[in-house]
């Protein structure tokens, strides 16, 4: 009962961040980051072969690009991931078109790891406080990352109040 009700509220996670539940089982592979959009989007390139893949990982909220952190957060995904080799489990598709997927590096889940280094929230769904709730509390009481600040602000309510971060000019 309790691995079913775990797997309901992954589920609701993932449509609750616009997901849409992928078809049969999880995708699994090798790929090497090629890089780093933001503290939870990235594009890797499966060892395999094949084209690059826009990943979003599943179960946190990064601070925007043009949010307090967000530059911070890219750039600490960035130097623990950028060319490195990890394990992909998409396990849903969002709206944009980007597999969710959880990433493993050097055994570690990578989103685990933002969120205990304070440099993204726990992905928060109704009254669930999503699933690296401990992480975060980890984080906040030891004032890691964007949790220095007295009352950093949640991504997703960054984004109501903002709308989308502007694109840099291209160069």
């Amino acid at each position: 009962m309790k691995r079913w009700c775990a797997g309901v509220g992954l589920a609701l996670m993932a449509f609750s961040a616009g997901a849409q539940e992928a078809q049969g089982p999880d995708e699994v592979y090798s790929a090497r980051v090629s890089r780093v959009f933001d503290g939870d989007t990235l594009w890797v390139k499966p060892l395999a072969g094949g084209p690059y893949r826009k990943l979003r990982l599943e179960g946190i909220d990064a601070p925007e690009i043009c949010q307090s952190g967000g530059e911070a957060s890219r750039d600490v995904l960035a130097r623990r991931v950028l060319n490195q080799v990890v394990e992909v489990r998409v396990r849903a598709q969002d709206e944009y078109g980007r597999g969710v997927a959880r990433l493993k590096h050097q055994g570690d889940d990578v989103a685990a790891w933002l969120v205990s280094s304070g440099h993204a929230w726990s992905y928060r769904w109704r009254r669930s406080l999503g699933p690296f709730a401990e992480e975060e509390t980890v984080a906040r009481a030891r004032r890691r990352g964007v949790f220095k600040e007295a009352e950093p602000e949640l991504p997703r309510d960054f984004r109501q109040r903002h709308g989308p971060c502007p694109m840099p000019p291209r160069g």
